[in-house]
């Protein structure tokens, strides 16, 4: 139960997070509004270093599968695309199109068991999933 509740925070702080950081974008520019969310989001992960453990930094360098340290790149363009999607699309439009993203994606790398994730059978029932989550983006965009 604790995974639902977490999941369904998130998404509703990402929809928030992008609607902030494209008003932020209109006042000032895409990587100015992209460098202060990093910039932001390091501080808060610094304080809570500070107040929560400490544990060795110097663990990064032992990470095994270095390519997996590129998730704060990677978030650096989550930012910029959202804030590009909200922007041209609206929050809903753009939040629907990136969770069907989310999920087709996701589920790709479970049935190739890419980056270590375990291995997935195929399984319509997902497909058919997918296909009904496109489908209300349909409905949702259809316009008279």
């Amino acid at each position: 139960m604790w995974g639902f509740i977490v999941a369904l925070v998130s998404g509703a702080l990402m929809s928030i997070q992008g609607v902030f950081n494209t008003e932020v974008t209109k006042q000032t520019s895409l990587w100015v509004s992209t460098g202060w969310v990093q910039l932001s989001a390091f501080a808060v992960c610094v304080l809570a270093w500070l107040f929560t453990g400490r544990e060795s930094i110097a663990a990064l360098w032992q990470v095994e599968n270095k390519y997996t340290l590129l998730g704060g790149v990677i978030g650096a363009f989550i930012t910029v695309t959202v804030i590009q999607s909200m922007g041209a699309l609206g929050p809903a439009k753009a939040a629907m199109l990136i969770v069907v993203s989310q999920l087709l994606v996701a589920y790709v790398i479970e049935l190739l068991g890419l980056f270590g994730v375990e291995k997935a059978v195929f399984e319509w029932r997902k497909v058919v999933g997918m296909a009904v989550a496109i489908a209300g983006i349909i409905i949702f965009k259809w316009q008279k």
